[in-house]
């Protein structure tokens, strides 16, 4: 290649006529010259008009032509002005993207975003073989070479494994004990899965929730559950385990004792039901909205209604699911905004009357159906809400559960002083529900109640008034004794550890002169005196509390705090991360019932785990839990509203009104 050659590929023109030479150097000169000056003739070295550097040009202008292929300040450089529009990854209006490594192509780099694309997309294998598929990725990068559906399990496979070890050594470093969820579900191949989830706050005080398994077990029973559970933690190395969340199947009860023997698990929240019976209001109210919805003719006349009460409320009613006493709740607060259209509905079409009162019909809600409806949504609100907060899984839960009970509790008894006889026979019903699921004092767990003693807004004395508020001065008092001794343990097996590791290193910078820094270590091992005789529990409880606020981060403050409180903080850390539902368990169902639809039923429960585990891996961390106006987000699983096993106990208090 000649040297005109060279500038025309450093992007410069050599056209411009060419400076006056010096004497030494031939007229018929490379262009080259046209952007350097002479700077020292008998040394033969070139000053370049850009960045002024000099060049020596000796053995030819080739080192010149280098030169300014390099030089960030020649402004005819092809490269700079690409680095000039390409430096920063921006997206056009057609929502391309323009990178400055867009050119640069990677097989495996490829390969891996094809295996992580088929993952998070729940994508049939067979679709990475489809003629139309690899018609598309040639036209985009026509070097990738596109794998076979083998090749692409395989890699998924293999990233399983690469993911599953990362996640392992993260496990290992940046967590002390894990809190555990699990729960059971049966494919549409009819093999039973259990879904194990790990929750725990990380040493920069983010909460994780990570699926550890979704492995075919041989039975719903609690003996093989229980084993099935050990082997997983074997199998990650994880024998440091806080807290065990099931829902409240009898079989999880034998689980949780075999657990009980074999880890060293604190205890085990039992949540979960749902409304199985509900009053014939209900019913008719229901049977009004299954009439609206059977066809698009009753729907039309039904909005003919709407229109003509002018109501504002866009939507049509919506039916609910009998045996999910939440989307009953939703169902009914649709319905009381429609009931003008109904009432005119009974008016206007006969075919409505008739099929109301005929058959199994129960009739056409009556004003008092109404008004029982205005009756019971107040009450079923506070639970929908409440389970709402609760059932979360980016953001600490465990200081809440307790904290949403005394509150159900204090509604409950405001209720019951009502003047409405509806309200008020609603509510005495409820009370005596609240009373069987959370009025027995042996049954409160103590690990729910530590929680809120951890928050810095709350602290003890909190939880102390509401314990004498629900069981009065007897009950109350034994209840505030017990949780002074409970926290105090665990405060002190915290406490241990830390003075063991503490000991060990004092011992080693009390014998060594060159670390013990003016003799401290010395001192202290010698006088057996401490620094401080208070206890991190005891300072952290006689500090004031943090003015309320629904902003307040509560793991944020932990963070900043732990320097204070190292001890407690580390005891924070692991009691703050205990989730009160198994709704990150059950989630994982939802990803298995999309992997395992119809058309992928002989994918084998390896894959299966292979699929459900690194699709959860794979998913950005979202640990922001508040709104622009501090409020909880509610970003709750959508599994909260569609499980089988619903989500949380609380349901339990809105049980079946009439009877047990």
């Amino acid at each position: 290649m000649n040297e005109n050659s060279n500038i025309e590929a450093a992007g410069m023109s050599a056209s411009t006529q060419p400076s006056s030479p010096p004497s030494s150097v031939r007229k018929n000169r490379s262009a080259v010259w046209d952007h350097f000056d002479v700077e020292n003739a008998i040394e033969k070295k070139a000053k370049c008009k850009y960045c002024g550097s000099l060049i020596q040009y000796g053995n030819g202008t080739s080192s010149m032509g280098g030169h300014l292929r390099r030089c960030k300040q020649n402004p005819n450089n092809d490269s700079n002005k690409r680095r000039k529009t390409t430096t920063t990854p921006t997206i056009d209006e057609r929502g391309v993207l323009n990178s400055p490594s867009a050119s640069k192509f990677d097989q495996e780099e490829a390969r891996r975003a094809l295996v992580e694309m088929f993952i998070g997309e729940e994508l049939p294998f067979r679709f990475v073989e489809s003629p139309k598929f690899r018609k598309f990725v040639h036209a985009l990068q026509a070097r990738f070479k596109v794998p076979s559906r083998t090749t692409l399990a395989r890699d998924i496979g293999a990233l399983y494994a690469e993911e599953k070890m990362k996640l392992q050594d993260f496990l290992s470093t940046n967590c002390g004990r894990v809190c555990l969820t699990t729960d059971t579900w049966t494919s549409i191949q009819n093999f039973t899965y259990m879904s194990l989830t790990a929750h725990f706050v990380d040493l920069d005080w983010k909460l994780h929730k990570k699926i550890l398994n979704f492995c075919q077990v041989t039975s719903h029973s609690g003996e093989v559950i229980g084993a099935t559970i050990e082997s997983c933690l074997n199998n990650w190395n994880l024998n440091r385990v806080f807290s065990v969340t099931v829902d409240n199947a009898s079989s999880n009860d034998v689980a949780i004792k075999y657990l009980k023997q074999r880890l060293n698990s604190w205890n085990s929240i039992i949540l979960n039901e749902g409304l199985k019976e509900i009053d014939e209001s209900v019913l008719r109210i229901r049977s009004a909205i299954k009439y609206v919805r059977s066809s698009p003719s009753r729907a039309s006349r039904f909005q003919k209604c709407v229109e003509l009460e002018k109501i504002q409320y866009k939507g049509l009613p919506c039916m609910d699911v009998e045996t999910r006493w939440n989307s009953t709740y939703q169902m009914l607060e649709v319905a009381l905004k429609h009931r003008k259209a109904f009432e005119l509905l009974a008016l206007k079409d006969n075919t409505y009357i008739g099929e109301m009162n005929g058959g199994k019909g129960k009739g056409v809600p009556s004003d008092s159906d109404w008004e029982y409806a205005e009756s019971i949504v107040p009450f079923l609100r506070v639970f929908s809400d409440a389970i709402i907060r609760v059932s979360g899984t980016l953001y600490v839960t465990s200081d809440m559960y307790m904290k949403e009970v005394f509150s159900i509790g204090r509604f409950i008894r405001h209720s019951c002083d009502s003047v409405d006889f509806s309200t008020m026979s609603m509510a005495e019903r409820m009370r005596v529900k609240y009373e069987k699921y959370w009025g027995n004092p042996d049954s409160v767990n103590m690990l729910l109640l530590i929680a809120i003693v951890l928050n810095p807004m709350q602290k003890i004395e909190y939880v102390n008034y509401f314990l004498d508020y629900f069981f009065g001065e007897e009950k109350g008092g034994e209840l505030k004794s017990k949780l002074s001794k409970c926290i105090k343990l665990l405060y002190q097996q915290y406490q241990s550890s830390e003075e063991a590791s503490e000991a060990d290193t004092q011992d080693v910078q009390a014998n060594n002169i060159n670390t013990d820094l003016h003799g401290m270590g010395f001192f202290l091992q010698a006088t057996g005196r401490r620094t401080n005789t208070r206890s991190e529990l005891d300072r952290y409880l006689q500090e004031e509390c943090e003015p309320y606020s629904h902003k307040f981060d509560i793991l944020n403050w932990w963070k900043v705090n732990s320097t204070r409180f190292p001890i407690l903080g580390n005891m924070a850390r692991e009691v703050l991360a205990i989730p009160v539902s198994t709704v990150a368990s059950e989630s994982a169902f939802s990803t298995g019932g999309r992997v395992l639809d119809p058309y992928r039923s002989s994918l084998t429960p390896r894959m299966v785990e292979a699929l459900v585990c690194t699709g959860d891996w794979l998913k950005e961390d979202l640990f922001s839990a508040l709104d622009d106006d501090g409020e909880v987000l509610q970003q709750v699983d959508q599994d909260i509203f569609s499980s089988n096993d619903g989500a949380c106990s609380m349901a339990a208090s809105i049980d079946n009104l009439d009877d047990d």
